[in-house]
């Protein structure tokens, strides 16, 4: 245990949590209103407050250890499709979904449902919301950040404990956010979200200088390719290395390339052309904790440049995540081999934390600092999330004679109550059974992200899309999702109907959001709106557009398209 290194981790990490609790508290000056100032930071943020926000709230450690550990095991570069699909979906919800949100003056994305189709649908929507966000990725975060904490300190007393980790990280989580809502997680997401990257490079570069030096007889027993030149791979530099390990094809188990073959059990290549777009929309576009980052800037063009400018941040992640995990297979697979035989994937990012930026004790607490801080800031936002959506959708509907300034205390009381059972939960995710944390928050969301997709697709293109397919979208999804995942996969794969051994969790989504889209697209046809709805409007909000912003727009979609390429 290194001093210097634990007094600078802990002076960084508390320095930054009480800067976002100081400007939390001066929301209550703005005149803002309470609820708007505690739930939507008054809707004053900036673009680079929502961009970086955007950024810190999504990775954490369900992409450090996760969709690193992803990357280790066979999928390789393929992972990286959630992150460079996002860019391009980011541009999408900057000009097509915002505008519309924001001309509402919503505060939750359920909220939206009511307007369009009926109070029943908020409801439905908002309870799946809840045992989704504060069941999966809530308690997923958790697990995940106490796993590097304590895969990092094993012999720490606390940290090193996985149980009292999780408690540690949930505890420090709900403090600044039940003090200064979504305005503290912004300002703190900034420190974070910068930091994140600068703190990913860093271990990237540490990696691949290991790979360059490390011994080659051992670093050929990691090489996809058996038949792999030792004279050829000493003499080569490290990306040289890093190529020629993972070299081959996607069928014969090669890491670099985005596109699996049809019978891979994650990511297909069927997957690509539908099934990937709807996690991606959905948790760009629909999913509140995110979102509510969109829904508190100041107008409409600081909404757009912070989209855009995170979609940028979202092409740089791979580099700092999904090739590191890859490296970690290739200089440390005997650290992640079990007595079992089997490999500890998601312990890939910690591994490589452990063994290179360890013995630098004057870089190590910056490293630890930024991956700690994208633990507590994305687990910050979803219980500032879920806390909104409990107190505006729940709450507030079935009592409506609370006083504004009342929401806050509510908002307060559901963040301590949904951290507890976050806690709860996320130490049993250590049991093998949930396939990694990845794939456990990607496959739960299934039960409703697919659904969420097809209804707003309805809402917010069709006017004449009757109300009742708000909430019966979601649950015919749900059903759907269940009995393809539990029943009706199997009896399609038995009978040689399918093209793998099982239907993929992607593949699922993909076919319950067309079904679901057919039976709109029936119930329109047959029940029809004698009208078009008309949704509020929010005359307060500036909704100018900024032409500069569509030209970065297309410029991240090009670069997008340039990486696929590059890595096809």
């Amino acid at each position: 245990m290194n001093i210097i290194e634990i007094l600078l981790f802990v002076t960084a990490v508390a320095s930054v949590i009480s800067f976002g609790i100081w400007q939390g508290r001066s929301t209550a000056s703005d005149g803002s209103g309470a609820a708007s100032g505690y739930f939507l930071a008054g809707r004053h943020l900036t673009w680079y407050l929502v961009g970086f926000s955007l950024i810190a709230a999504n990775i954490s450690t369900e992409q450090f250890v996760g969709m690193s550990g992803k990357a280790a095991d066979w999928l390789g570069m393929a992972i990286a499709s959630y992150e460079w699909f996002a860019a391009i979906t980011l541009v999408f919800v900057a000009f097509v979904f915002l505008p519309k949100f924001l001309k509402t003056g919503i505060y939750t994305v359920p909220e939206f449902l009511e307007y369009r189709y009926d109070p029943f649908s908020r409801q439905v929507m908002a309870l799946a919301t809840l045992v989704i966000l504060v069941g999966v990725p809530t308690a997923s975060v958790i697990f995940s950040g106490a796993k590097v904490i304590s895969g990092y300190y094993p012999d720490v007393p606390l940290l090193g404990n996985l149980t009292a980790s999780c408690w540690l990280i949930a505890l420090l989580a709900a403090g600044y956010v039940f003090v200064g809502g979504l305005k503290a997680c912004a300002w703190t997401d900034l420190i974070w979200g910068a930091s994140l990257i600068v703190g990913g490079g860093i271990v990237a570069w540490l990696a691949f200088d290991a790979l360059g030096s490390a011994e080659a007889t051992m670093l050929a027993k990691t090489a996809t390719l058996k038949n792999i030149d030792i004279n050829q791979l000493e003499q080569a530099g490290a990306w040289q290395r890093f190529q020629m390990l993972n070299a081959g094809t996607a069928a014969e188990g090669g890491k670099l390339h985005m596109v699996r073959p049809i019978n891979d059990p994650e990511i297909p290549w069927s997957a690509l052309i539908v099934g990937l777009w709807i996690p991606n929309f959905f948790y760009w576009g629909f999913n509140q904790y995110i979102v509510q980052r969109t829904l508190g800037s100041k107008s409409l063009a600081e909404g757009q440049k912070g989209i855009v400018f995170a979609a940028f941040l979202k092409l740089l992640i791979p580099f700092v995540v999904v090739i590191p995990g890859i490296l970690a297979f290739n200089l440390y697979s005997e650290q992640l081999a079990s007595a079992t035989g089997n490999y500890d994937y998601d312990g890939a990012f910690p591994t490589l934390l452990r063994n290179l930026i360890k013995p630098y004790p004057w870089i190590s607490w910056f490293v630890l600092a930024a991956i700690f801080g994208a633990i507590v800031s994305s687990l910050a936002s979803m219980l500032n999330s879920a806390s909104t959506i409990a107190t505006m959708d729940l709450v507030r509907k079935y009592a409506p004679g609370i006083p504004e300034e009342k929401l806050p205390a509510w908002g307060r009381a559901f963040v301590v109550i949904f951290v507890i059972i976050g806690a709860l939960i996320a130490p049993s995710l250590s049991a093998p059974e949930f396939g990694g944390i990845f794939t456990f928050i990607q496959e739960f969301q299934g039960f409703i992200s697919p659904g969420v997709i097809a209804i707003f697709l309805f809402g917010l293109l069709v006017p004449r899309a009757p109300r009742f397919l708000g909430w019966s979208g979601i649950v015919l999804n749900a059903c759907l999702y269940g009995l393809i995942k539990w029943w009706l996969g199997d009896i399609v794969v038995d009978a040689g109907l399918w093209l793998s051994d099982e239907i993929s969790f992607l593949d699922r989504m993909a076919i319950c959001c067309f079904l679901v889209l057919v039976y709109c697209a029936l119930m329109t046809i047959v029940r029809p709106l004698p009208a078009p709805v008309e949704l509020p409007v929010n005359a307060d909000m500036d909704m100018t557009n900024s032409p500069s912003v569509k030209i970065a727009g297309i410029a991240v979609v090009l670069l997008t398209v340039l990486l696929y390429v590059l890595f096809w």
